[in-house]
């Protein structure tokens, strides 16, 4: 991925690269189109969670009112009713960096494979550069949008907090059948990051590179003594 970022932005270049990255007009070839519609499948749905991360209206009246007026049930449903939509909405989210972290591993493998250079690859498959860039665009946007919203952490702590609580009396608990622990558990590391979807992505390449090297080694012929 460093290699392919050289290529883009001329990074310790002595030269730009002297091909001209048509990601205005870049339509997927024959041998692109299966990883495009994979990464495709993936980006379609990135205009939507953007709409619904910047849309996002915390339950920080609510939470406060439960909790400074413990013993009032009212007010811890009211709050709990309030939070719960919210975390469904945050797992939506984490459940897209999810499908964003394999459809980043499909690109890499296609950008980076021998014989070919990243520039190369970048040259010959512009419609995946092309889907290569919306994927970093969209991940600086939605850092930027969670960055924002402070309330995001504060919704899901009182969640959890409620959750392993478990005294509240006559109130729905369904939701832990979307959210159970271990979701809940991978959902907090991720919101506690500052850049979530950078970490994400950062992370995926890291071990995308791991495991090429470890294939390479492992595919090295064996020298003789």
């Amino acid at each position: 991925m460093g290699n392919l970022l050289k290529v883009l932005t001329c990074t310790e270049l002595e030269q730009g690269p002297n091909f001209f990255l048509d990601f205005e007009n870049a339509q997927p070839t024959e041998g692109e189109r299966e990883v495009w519609n994979q990464v495709n499948s993936v980006l379609q749905d990135s205009e939507s969670i953007l709409t619904g991360l910047q849309a996002y209206k915390g339950a920080g009246q609510e939470i406060r009112d439960a909790i400074q007026n413990p013993n009032d049930m009212m007010l811890q449903e009211r709050a709990w009713n309030s939070v719960c939509p919210l975390v469904i909405k945050l797992k939506t989210f984490y459940s897209f960096s999810l499908r964003l972290e394999e459809a980043l591993k499909s690109l890499l493998e296609s950008l980076t494979c021998p014989p070919l250079t990243p520039t190369q690859h970048l040259e010959r498959e512009q419609a995946l550069a092309k889907q290569f860039a919306e994927i970093l665009h969209f991940t600086l946007r939605f850092d930027e949008l969670k960055m924002r919203i402070p309330a995001i952490q504060n919704d899901f702590s009182y969640y959890r907090r409620t959750i392993s609580r478990n005294r509240i009396n006559n109130m729905n608990l369904d939701i832990e059948n979307e959210v159970n622990n271990e979701m809940a558990n991978r959902m907090s590391l991720f919101y506690a990051e500052a850049t979530p979807m950078l970490k994400t992505l950062s992370t995926a390449t890291t071990n995308f590179v791991t495991e090429v090297r470890a294939l390479a080694q492992h595919n090295q012929p064996l020298k003789a003594f």
